[in-house]
């Protein structure tokens, strides 16, 4: 994993992610788990920053930043991390690969292109045309060709890997759980109550994971003094809908942590409480592998 700073660079890391195994230096998987960050990104080009009209640190606004480091333990509890390098105001992972807004383009789009989504309509398409708080990236129109290239060797890449991770684990083990790891801004716009809860575990309303897991799940997030929502207001985007498939032993659970636990929000750093937030998601991924894996045995033995 690179450092937590932010990176201005002119060329862009291909293929746009590390992957941080056990024991770091081996691809070698001890447990059927793999734990995802696409929006910690934070190395913005030259390029990139020529075309946007807005500043860094408004642009760094969509980053789920630092998530990379909350969940930098994962390697320890013997499963991959996986993160992009690339911001996603360049390209958004969790959006299917060509949900893209035709305003936003000089060329019209192609006919594969999905243009009638909500996420398009506000703006936050595979090539977002705003940052979360609705303020125009761009300071004209770009081209096609741009977009293409951002998909077919960033977007398409990272999720080649990741579906091989799954795949693998699946195959090692009969099953694979993907965590799909998050942040979200403390308030929460438009609603009366404002404030967002700590956390949000998001599992498709049950069609992306085992209820069981995920119930599990929550229950050791609530141990940890931490106010836990399900489903609302994020239910899983598409990394969640896509590659959970509880009935083909893959289970997808998206988990977003208010970044006010962890961070300033304004400055975009880290704050006193990112190290006490790290050390209890650790005790609570310990808590949950080493449930799940027991169960898993328990459900093993009984078969024989």
């Amino acid at each position: 994993m690179d450092d937590p700073e932010l990176h201005f660079t002119d060329q862009l890391k291909i293929p746009g992610f590390v992957i941080s195994y056990p024991d770091e230096v081996t691809d070698q998987m001890n447990v059927p788990f793999v734990f995802n960050s696409p929006h910690s990104g934070r190395h913005y080009t030259s390029y990139f920053l020529n075309l946007s009209r807005l500043s860094p640190l408004l642009l760094r606004k969509s980053e789920d930043a630092l998530v990379d480091y909350l969940f930098q333990f994962a390697p320890d509890l013997g499963a991959p991390l996986m993160a992009a390098t690339f911001p996603r105001a360049y390209v958004d992972l969790n959006r299917e690969p060509y949900e893209l807004d035709p305003d936003l383009f000089e060329a019209p789009l192609p006919d594969h292109a999905n243009s009638q989504t909500i996420r398009v309509a506000a703006g936050l398409g595979t090539i977002a045309r705003v940052v979360g708080n609705g303020l125009d990236i761009y300071r004209q129109q770009i081209s096609l060709e741009e977009a293409m290239w951002r998909i077919e060797n960033l977007y398409v890449p990272y999720h080649e890997q990741l579906r091989a991770l799954l795949v693998r684990q699946v195959e090692m083990f009969g099953m694979s759980i993907l965590i799909d790891c998050h942040s979200m801004p403390s308030i929460q716009r438009h609603l009366s109550h404002n404030m967002r809860p700590d956390v949000v575990i998001g599992d498709r309303f049950g069609h992306s994971a085992n209820s069981d897991f995920v119930s599990y799940l929550i229950e050791l997030f609530k141990e940890q003094g931490l106010n836990v929502a399900h489903n609302i207001p994020y239910a899983g985007g598409y990394i969640t809908e896509h590659y959970g498939a509880p009935d083909e032993g893959v289970h997808a659970i998206q988990v977003e942590i208010n970044r006010s636990l962890y961070m300033d929000e304004v400055l975009i750093e880290p704050h006193s409480g990112f190290s006490e937030l790290g050390e209890k998601l650790e005790i609570i991924f310990h808590k949950f592998l080493s449930g799940i894996m027991a169960t898993q045995t328990q459900i093993s033995d009984a078969a024989e």
